[in-house]
């Protein structure tokens, strides 16, 4: 990566660091630099001196992404080095995995270019680098070794004897052949010996057992970091200082009882996990990972304030655990030191070149430095995959004459970039290699991935990151969007585009358009409407025009006349078909309200146990659910609630807790799956879950033989199984319950007419739940608030990482690369391929390019043991890949699998892409999704975008943002039945939600919190100048938002985020806030427009109070100015006095109508 390090060159407070590392006048420190600047420089150092690189930093977090910075300016794989946890209570088995990886860099540490580590991982103690270099040998072929001390060899290193070798650290012998399976190799090793000379060396494959790789060398590391056989004198030796320990008369009784105890295991076996207690008697020299860097080294400390806190803290810590264990008895207190003190720490360090990069100068060092130096840089924030941002960015430096350098994720990514940079005449080119730096005044655009972008000034550099490193951000608490809100603010108009008006109908929207009225300039938006018809929309009133969502994305949509009649008819009918939808909703809850149910009784302590039970944080959503919906089960009439929530938001756990509820009242739960593969998914949960509790828990689905069946209906019957889960087969006639309680439902909407009716039929008197991952608009939830119980999980669980996702020709080397990653990490993939009369040929086809990984084909037309055994395989991670069809939609949950291969995605509803992808980024992995589409293949626009969509929604809590293309439609469709679903494409699905509120409230009798709309056109400059938001997309998308704004609360928040985003407000933008929030008030007031007529201020008024009114116009400051007009439209008018301030007129006029309304 050449341009890297020529990046730095005639920066002088580099390179008097860099004469600094070669002339010997260490250590020195710099200030002023960003986390990703540390990384660069870190890695100029390094290449520039020639010496590997030491990265120091404060903790795991900072390390990961240091080392990923630094991967991506050395041009190679940076290794973490991470702590290890010592065993000091007796435990008969543990896992290694981290133990492993530090075993594996430690034992590569003199080779690697750079390592980075945080301080835990530097200064704790560990096996000394004489006893790594014992143990650590390459085997080749024409070696003479002999089986015998091989094994011997690799028995005192700490592998284990077993009769296969599966994991890592097992030894195998058979014949002449030994196996054995060292930290971090590519997978088990097999030698064959000819006599004692070894013969070949083959890569094996743990499941099948069978050779794959032939190699030309193996290489020994120690199994684990404690190695009694390695104690001096060996285990006898070790045995013996073990004796001493506890032949002084100063010792616990629960001393002599820990070692006599492990001197006796030591005996009959030479491992076992508490021997770190003895690590002072097996290793007497104290080491840690600064013994294995090479001599010629170059340490670079990240923040060493930090690095000084971490250091007090963990020494405390420590300390602290010592304490407790020598209380226990569990080790001795002469042998306590597994952590290098801070001082003894730096001394260490002092033997190398050290270099203190921080953000700050600081006033004290642990080394004081021979000089200190000051950087003056930038950090820039990455721009997420939005061209725009990226080209105004782009732009902004071009336009100063600096080098520009791009980082886009991939090829695909940097050549559209590349194309929309010279459409829009910017000087750029590819150079995938990073051999060169641009020359002034030009950008490169090439492929990788940091953590930020970042800006040399005195250099005139800055580059540009797609970034990919990204931490979340957690939102502030407050108010909760509600699905419309986030359809205004998250669709992203673009000329061409269907908007509905609220007055005049469906339009085509044209752009934004700045236009002069009464010399003031101000922005409009072009809405064109059938034939030739046009209206400008004051950008203040953009809260009337929304998205036209409806008719789903292949649909002809008609165009409404502007000013005719139709518009209002089908409106009409929607609101009388809303209306009639209202009352059926009404009066269904009236009956259920007045049918008797069972009245479940409060939690006992049992409940309580089992939702401590839960392996995870549970989020807030759902902690209210589970409130939600035990309040209703305890209350008497029949529950009917609707659980919503995102793939994989938690809505099986709140459902089970229910269920426990049910079960614990001594009644019976029904589970009702849409698919034979969710219900033993279901299934597995379900018994993992209640595991250590008497629950009976039954399935019945086609996995099961007619004779299971039968003795599952008899239990139901007598009441011995508590929950039955299952798919339809469970609400069949012959089936009948001993007192079934609880009958939970997941996805309804996929059940057909008969099998509803049946619900229909079973749920008159028990309490029924109902899971949907099809997101329920909030809004349609507010509307029938009071008339249909929901509940909705839209917080995703901690931990859950946005899932990456691609979107790609079918590029078959990227493909197959990106299954090898995932299963080199020993994750699993789900490969979609959606047709089943080819799905054979493409997994062979995967078999054949991936030698030694296991696949497996999964499609609704397998037999029913077909699917299950392929299941459970995948559930247990013997298969590695899964060609499959959207069978996994409604998929059954696999943690481990966290890349997803999509072939032709553009085939697929965007809803659906959605749904599947949310069955991979179920666990703290980072998670990869390739949606692909055919090479060559034109594109429609429509499949364009909605491959486009589903890239930009990668974010979570995507169900509710993606949900305005056809999600929220479905859910809303799914909820409210076809004969709705017509009127709502006729009029937009917002717009008839809307009607739809209005409806409830009426039928309730509740017309008093319906506002009016108010439109406000007065001649004030108010508007989003260009230099403030120079991309028009944002500034329609801000002048939506303001137009929304209804409260005081809502004003200041988008003022704070306009103050952060974009910098000091403009008076035009804060007149703007100004005006919705005139708009909002006059409308409660039920005022429908205010105008401006020359110098006359022009109130018009739906429904006016002649007494408010009279009182108004009476008062001294509108003597002779305020007049009323009574006549078809009533209005009230007030005379403006020159170089008054009309908005200010505006407000105190709505607020004395207020005034005056409330003491009337």
């Amino acid at each position: 990566m050449q341009v890297w390090n020529k990046a730095l060159q005639g920066l002088k407070e580099f390179e008097d660091l860099a004469e600094a590392v070669n002339i010997g006048r260490c250590p020195v420190a710099a200030g002023g630099l960003s986390p990703v600047h540390k990384a660069h420089i870190a890695a100029a150092l390094s290449r520039a001196t020639g010496r590997p690189l030491f990265v120091l930093c404060a903790d795991d977090l900072e390390a990961r992404r240091t080392a990923a910075d630094l991967s991506t300016f050395l041009g190679e794989d940076v290794p973490t080095l991470f702590s290890r946890e010592f065993i000091f209570h007796s435990t008969e088995a543990v896992s290694r995995e981290w133990e492993h990886n530090r075993i594996s860099i430690l034992g590569r540490m003199g080779s690697l270019p750079a390592v980075v580590a945080s301080y835990d991982a530097a200064a704790v103690r560990t096996i000394p680098a004489n006893v790594m270099d014992k143990i650590v040998e390459e085997l080749k072929p024409g070696d003479e070794v002999g089986i015998d001390s091989l094994v011997d060899a690799l028995i005192m290193a700490g592998y284990k004897h077993s009769a296969m070798v599966e994991g890592e650290g097992q030894v195998s012998t058979r014949g002449g052949i030994v196996d054995f399976y060292s930290p971090e190799a590519e997978g088990p090793y097999r030698i064959e010996f000819f006599g004692d000379e070894i013969d070949t060396i083959y890569l094996f494959d743990p499941l099948t057992q069978r050779r794959t790789t032939r190699l030309e060398s193996a290489t020994i590391l120690p199994a684990t970091e404690t190695l009694p056989a390695h104690a001096p004198g060996g285990i006898t030796g070790l045995m013996r200082s073990m004796e001493k320990l506890i032949s002084g008369g100063r010792i616990s009784d629960e001393l002599r009882k820990t070692v006599t105890s492990d001197i006796e295991r030591l005996e009959n076996e030479i491992l076992f996990p508490a021997a770190d207690r003895y690590f002072d008697l097996i290793y007497p020299e104290f080491s840690t990972a600064l013994d294995y860097l090479p001599d010629d080294a170059l340490v670079v400390v990240l923040d060493h304030g930090r690095i000084a806190e971490r250091a007090k803290g963990l020494l405390w810590q420590h300390n602290e655990d010592m304490k407790v264990l020598i209380e226990n008895g569990k080790i001795h207190p002469g042998h306590v030191q597994f952590l290098a003190d801070f001082d003894s720490f730096n001394n260490h360090l002092s033997l190398y070149p050290v270099v203190y990069l921080d953000a700050f100068v600081g006033a004290r060092y642990p080394l004081p430095p021979r000089s200190i130096t000051a950087f003056t840089v930038k950090q820039l924030p990455s721009y997420g995959g939005s061209l725009d941002t990226a080209l105004s960015d782009i732009s902004h430096y071009i336009g100063r004459s600096f080098s520009v350098i791009v980082l886009c994720r991939d090829e695909t990514r940097a050549e559209n970039l590349l194309k929309i940079l010279i459409d829009n005449g910017i000087s750029a080119s590819l150079d995938f290699n990073n051999s060169e730096l641009p020359p002034k005044g030009h950008c490169i655009v090439t492929v990788g991935s940091i953590s930020a972008g970042f800006e040399y000034p005195v250099l005139r550099l800055a580059v540009i990151t797609e970034g990919q490193i990204a931490t979340e951000r957690r939102s502030k608490k407050g108010r909760r969007k509600s699905s419309r809100d986030r359809i205004r603010s998250y669709e992203d108009l673009t000329p061409g585009d269907y908007v509905v008006h609220e007055h005049h109908g469906v339009a085509k929207f044209q752009g934004i358009v700045k236009m002069q009225v009464d010399n003031v300039y101000r922005d409009y938006i072009k809405l064109t409407f059938a034939g030739t018809d046009a209206l400008y929309v004051p950008a203040t009133q953009l809260d009337l025009v929304s998205k036209y969502i409806g008719a789903g994305e292949d649909a002809h949509v008609r165009l409404n006349k502007l000013g005719g009649t139709e518009w209002q008819r089908t409106k009409s009918r929607a609101k009388s078909a809303a209306r009639e939808l209202a009352k059926e909703l009404i009066e269904l809850y009236a009956e259920r309200m007045r049918r008797p149910g069972y009245k479940f009784p409060p939690d006992t302590e049992w409940q309580k146990e089992f939702e401590l039970g839960f392996e995870y944080e549970e989020t807030d959503d759902q902690i209210q659910a589970a409130i939600e919906i035990k309040r209703d089960m305890e209350s008497s009439p029949p529950m009917d609630r609707l659980l919503c929530g995102d793939v994989g938001f938690g809505k099986t756990e709140v459902a089970l807790r229910a269920a426990m509820k049910c079960i614990l009242a001594g009644k019976q739960v029904a589970f009702l799956a849409p698919t034979t593969v969710l219900a033993q998914q279901h299934y597995l949960t379900s018994i993992r879950r209640f595991a250590g509790f008497p629950v009976e828990i039954d399935v019945m689905s086609r996995f099961r033989t007619p004779k299971q069946q039968q003795e599952t209906v008899r239990k139901l019957k007598n009441g011995t199984v508590d929950m039955v889960i299952g798919t339809h087969r469970i609400i069949q006639k012959d089936i009948k319950f001993k007192d079934l309680g609880l009958l939970i439902v997941d996805e309804e909407q996929r059940f057909g007419v008969t099998h509803k009716e049946r619900l229909k039929e079973i749920s008159r008197t028990v309490d029924v739940l109902t899971l949907t991952a099809t997101p329920i608009p909030r809004t349609l939830n507010m509307a029938l608030s009071g008339i249909k119980d929901m509940s909705t999980l839209e917080e995703a669980p901690k931990d859950r990482h946005p899932v990456q996702t691609y979107v790609l020709e079918y590029d078959r080397a990227v493909i197959l690369d990106a299954i090898r990653r995932e299963v080199g990490r020993g994750g699993q993939v789900y490969y979609l391929h959606n047709r089943v009369e080819s799905i054979d040929q493409v997994a062979s086809r995967l078999s054949r390019d991936l030698e030694g990984v296991s696949i497996a084909v999964a499609h609704g037309k397998m037999s029913e043991s077909e699917l299950s055994e392929v299941m459970q395989q995948m559930d247990h991670g013997e298969v590695q890949v899964l060609v499959c069809t959207t069978i996994i939609e409604t998929g059954i949950d696999i943690p481990n699998v966290n890349t997803l291969i999509i072939e032709d995605a553009d085939r697929l509803g965007l809803s659906q892409l959605h749904q599947i992808r949310g069955r991979v980024g179920r666990s703290q992995r980072h998670a990869y999704a390739y949606l692909t589409y055919r090479r060559g293949k034109v594109l429609t626009e429509i499949a364009e975008k909605r491959l486009t969509a589903i890239r930009e929604f990668a974010e979570f809590g995507a169900g509710f943002k993606i949900a305005m293309r056809d999600l929220e439609i479905r859910g809303a469709g799914n909820m409210l039945g076809h004969a709705q679903s017509g009127h709502m494409i006729n009029v937009g699905y917002d717009m008839y939600l809307k009607l739809l509120e209005e409806a409830v409230l009426e039928e309730r009798g509740e017309t008093e919190g319906i506002e009016a709309e108010c439109t406000a056109d007065i001649l004030v400059d108010a508007g989003i100048p260009e230099f403030y938001v120079p991309d028009a997309g944002q500034r329609i998308d801000l002048y939506r938002r303001i137009a929304l704004v209804r409260t005081d609360d809502d004003a200041s928040d988008l003022i704070d985020e306009l103050a952060d985003r974009y910098g000091d407000i403009p008076k035009s933008v804060h007149a703007l806030v100004r005006i919705a929030l005139l708009r909002s008030a006059a409308g409660l007031l039920g005022i429908s427009e205010i105008s401006q007529k020359e110098s006359h201020l022009n109130l018009t008024i739906v429904k006016p109070d002649i007494k408010t009114i009279g009182l108004l116009c009476s008062e001294k400051r509108y003597k002779g100015r305020l007049f009323f007009s009574a006549g078809e439209r009533p209005y009230l008018s007030l005379r403006i006095n020159n170089g008054s301030d009309v908005l200010r007129e505006a407000e105190l006029l709505v607020k004395g109508l207020r005034d005056h309304s409330e003491k009337v």
